[in-house]
């Protein structure tokens, strides 16, 4: 992919979520090669959660495994790969018709996406700081309009607000997977006892 696509492809996720939703599982791409690209963005992600709480500071005590990269990685992508799996059930659960491999394609350029959405964020409130907790909210909000459209194309929804039913109910599956995830990533950051 070249420079030129990549910013074709971001401008028209900004501007018209679905048609780039659509493009975007046009590349038809293969699922090891989704997953992998799953976990470089987890990678990324994690990178920028460290640098945020090491230079903003934590306003409450965190749990030990914010301190541990790898711990933190295997949370940030774990619930990501649970996410993917919640959604696509969800999905059909309402009547969707989409495939995991395209809900695993949107949910990758989402997280490429919102990725440099942070890092804007992160420029924009180190450089500008009354304006920075505002364009967070302004990304917070278009980046879920564009989940919304990119979910709705990739299950073959009805509309966006299909979405919403979509995510409330791999809510239910995250909170689950997250019980699990942070038994294990506890009991790894903390050590076992001897």
């Amino acid at each position: 992919m070249d420079k030129s696509l990549v910013m074709s492809l971001i401008v028209s996720s900004l501007r018209d979520p679905r048609a780039a939703a659509g493009q975007v599982m046009g590349y038809a791409l293969g699922r090891d090669a989704l997953w992998t690209a799953l976990a470089l963005v987890a990678i990324i992600n994690t990178f920028l959660v460290l640098f945020v709480l090491q230079f903003s500071g934590p306003t409450m005590p965190l749990p030990g495994y914010f301190d541990t990269p790898l711990a933190l990685f295997i949370l940030i992508a774990g619930l990501t790969v649970v996410y993917v799996h919640a959604m696509y059930w969800a999905g059909l659960m309402i009547g969707g018709k989409g495939t995991l491999t395209d809900v695993l394609a949107i949910v990758v350029w989402f997280q490429i996406l919102r990725a440099l959405a942070q890092v804007a964020v992160i420029v924009v409130s180190l450089a500008l700081p009354p304006l920075g907790a505002l364009f967070s909210l302004v990304v917070a909000v278009w980046g879920l309009w564009i989940f919304l459209n990119f979910l709705a194309t990739a299950l073959n929804l009805k509309s966006a607000w299909h979405s919403i039913a979509v995510l409330l109910l791999s809510f239910i599956g995250l909170v689950v997977g997250l019980g699990i995830l942070l038994g294990l990533i506890g009991g790894f950051a903390q050590g076992v006892p001897s």
